[in-house]
């Protein structure tokens, strides 16, 4: 325990009172030539919301004061609420939050308290830390002044622009900009112009927009670039001869028709026992080296982002699409897990190997499909490999029967699939299932990745595992309450099972109710992650689990290989250990923050190319089902995915009523209800493609 941890140790204390700097330096016999150091780390402790300071110049813990440090989130209506690390939420007015904009880490003291829903609302005091220095949106100019109104609806306070700093923006530009004075809550914080990106009608920069505001680039550092050109891409007979050789197997990569990064290969052999499957992974950190500025880069980045007309990839092409990407016909490096399974889907023996492999196709998830479906003239096409084909498929279904027998929990949403012209316009947006040759890639790595995880757990090794925990009892409950208007229930409390899950899924199977039940499930669930400890996995009902199948495009896996082709070779030395273990978990938890921005900026893009589509469907009628409701309204989910808001106002018919327990609206006079599940018919009444919010009226009432 340093000294910073001991000073808070002892203010937290429960037996503590409140003390002076005189009285805390004498108690903890602080000799008087390290008082500057002791006001250093109260000082300190006091910036970072951890103690307070009294009137009466008294230092408390911010707990025993009645504060509450956390995360604030603002609402496009000026109020919000902090999210404290343990806890429940605070909810700020908009005269409260004090200059706070989304993002930023808090201090709030509690205003008021009820004890009956646990409610509770408080007032910003301190700004602990800033989470916004770079802000996109759109630029103004006024005669006197302008200012940038952010794209960002959670930020409500405009930025002013001092007359030099506006880089000779135009009306209507989408600009970034650095803020250089924070909002003290009476003015609006300042900023300059560091970058103009067009105006929004401009192809592309709707697009470049969400990236800015989510910091992500496809450009790469300079020196990033260059070492990426100077890598070696000829395989020495030295480093053949140091490795188990595929080359001689039926290995070949299923994937999208468009993708160029390919970062796994199978090849599945039947047998008398069971089946060989064999799972050849790119062997990345042969070229990315520990500490190089690639590495460097790829740790930052964490994630490759696939956006609706884009791909900003976590390693430059030359990786990326080149020597890495496991191409067609073409020697390249592997890490490869081999694992003998027998015809009840047991791992019965496996083995990690550095290899060396050559595909012998590049095979496309659609056509698999049609293969295994009969499609005659890919059959003739593909026919050297069409017994290994149907293996895959065999073994895969096993597989998923097995997983599925634990309780595994296996959510089929269909995905939105967007179609843009040349210019990124949108023109069509539909409903997209994954194919049967999918399932297949989607069981061997999930069993590659359970059993990798499971050899380095009892190795004892640092590790990035992938863990999803339990839900939590107050999620737990509001589901519960969610499916009481069903007639549905999830039995059991903290220690509840997850077949209750994957049971209630195979009763609502193929009925109207599967998709709306599924995504509020997911939502009562906890959030997956990396770790450097093991909890298992709750969703997948796995006991160890990691991502070890995409170095190519995530940090997690590229770590966990580092790691791996160390004890491969012999046990690291305690030092190394140590330092991999340090590695380890600032892997997993800048891991854990990337995939989350990148998540919310897919989902950014998404949200914007579909109001973008409907658009041109305003006045058009569909129909639709009520994927949740709201006192203010409910949302309306359509065939296509897309999903718009019918307001409470608009429906004047009668007075609805609101009731928050059983989720639904009820006409005082009419009693008819709206809720989750009905079907209705609505037409698209107006589309604000800035807010990504698209409206629909009810039609005929329904």
């Amino acid at each position: 325990m340093d000294r910073k941890e001991k000073v808070l140790a002892f203010i937290r204390d429960e037996a503590y009172v409140p003390c002076t700097f005189a009285d805390i330096a004498a108690l903890l016999a602080v000799p008087e030539a390290d008082y500057d150091t002791l006001s250093d780390i109260l000082s300190s402790l006091e910036q970072s919301g951890e103690i307070v300071k009294t009137k009466k110049r008294r230092y408390v813990s911010a707990a025993s004061a009645g504060f509450v440090k956390g995360k604030y989130r603002g609402n496009q209506r000026g109020f919000g609420f902090v999210i404290p690390d343990n806890g429940d939420d605070v909810f700020v007015p908009a005269s409260a939050t004090h200059g706070a904009m989304n993002g930023d880490i808090v201090l709030v003291s509690i205003i008021s308290h009820s004890k009956s829903d646990k409610k509770r609302e408080g007032e910003v005091v301190r700004v602990i830390e800033h989470s916004n220095s770079v802000i996109v949106g759109k630029f103004e100019r006024e005669r006197n002044f302008s200012f940038v109104t952010p794209d960002d609806p959670k930020i409500t306070n405009d930025i002013f622009i001092p007359k030099s700093k506006t880089l000779n923006a135009k009306n209507g530009h989408k600009v970034v900009v650095n803020i250089t004075k924070w909002s003290d809550g009476t003015r609006n914080p300042e900023g300059e112009v560091t970058e103009i990106l067009g105006f929004p009608s401009q192809t592309g920069v709707d697009v470049l927009s969400v990236m800015k505001q989510y910091d992500l680039s496809e450009d790469f550092p300079k020196a990033v670039l260059e070492e990426a050109k100077s890598l070696n891409c000829d395989i020495s007979q030295e480093e053949i001869s140091d490795r188990i050789d595929f080359r001689n197997k039926k290995v070949f990569t299923i994937d999208g028709a468009d993708a160029k990064d390919l970062d796994d290969a199978v090849c599945v052999e039947k047998n008398e026992n069971g089946y060989t499957l064999s799972v050849h992974i790119a062997d990345v950190t042969h070229y990315v080296r520990e500490g190089s500025a690639i590495d460097k880069e790829a740790f930052k980045r964490g994630t490759s982002v696939y956006l609706a007309d884009r791909v900003v990839p976590m390693l430059p092409k030359e990786l990326s699409n080149g020597i890495c990407s496991l191409n067609p016909k073409e020697d390249r490096l592997t890490l490869s897990v081999v694992m003998d399974i027998d015809f009840n889907g047991n791992v019965k023996s496996h083995a990690v190997e550095r290899g060396i492999i050559k595909t012998v196709e590049r095979m496309t998830y659609d056509d698999v499909t049609a293969i295994l479906e009969g499609n005659k003239k890919l059959t003739d096409k593909y026919v050297y490999i069409k017994e290994e084909i149907f293996h895959m498929a065999e073994l895969s279904a096993i597989l998923k029967k097995k997983r599925v027998n634990r309780g595994s929990i296996n959510f089929d949403f269909p995905e939105a699939k967007i179609v843009l012209d040349d210019k990124g316009k949108p023109i069509d947006v539909y409903k997209y299932r994954p194919t049967v040759a999918h399932g297949i890639i989607e069981e061997f790595m999930l069993i590659c990745n359970e059993t990798v995880a499971q050899q380095f757990y009892w190795l004892e090794a640092p590790f990035v595992y992938r863990v999803h925990e339990k839900p939590s009892m107050e999620k737990l409950t509001a589901f519960n309450d969610f499916l009481r208007n069903m007639s549905f229930k999830i039995k059991g409390g903290e220690d509840v099972q997850l077949r209750e899950f994957a049971n209630l899924l195979s009763k609502i199977d193929g009925t109207p109710m599967e998709n709306i039940i599924s995504r509020v499930m997911l939502r009562s669930l906890m959030k997956a992650k990396y770790s450097p400890e093991n909890m298992g996995h709750f969703g997948l009902a796995f006991n160890y689990y990691c991502h070890f199948t995409s170095p190519i495009r995530r940090y997690p896996d590229l770590a966990i290989h580092r790691i791996i082709k160390e004890y491969l070779v012999n046990t690291p030395s305690n030092h190394r250990q140590d330092k991999l273990h340090q590695f380890a978990a600032s892997a997993a938890l800048h891991s854990s923050e990337m995939e989350l921005n990148a998540q919310e900026a897919e989902r950014e893009v998404e949200d914007l190319k579909k109001a973008q589509y409907m658009i041109g469907k305003i006045g058009e009628r569909f129909d639709g089902v009520i994927s949740s409701v709201a006192s203010f309204g409910f949302f309306v989910e359509l065939d296509n995915t897309v999903e718009g808001f019918v307001r409470v106002a608009d429906l004047k018919d009668d007075y609805y009523i609101y009731d928050e327990k059983n989720l639904t609206l009820t006409g005082e006079h009419n009693k008819k209800v709206y809720k989750i599940g009905d079907n209705v018919r609505v037409e698209v009444s107006a589309v604000n493609t800035a807010l990504r919010e698209i409206d629909f009226a009810l039609v005929d009432g329904r």
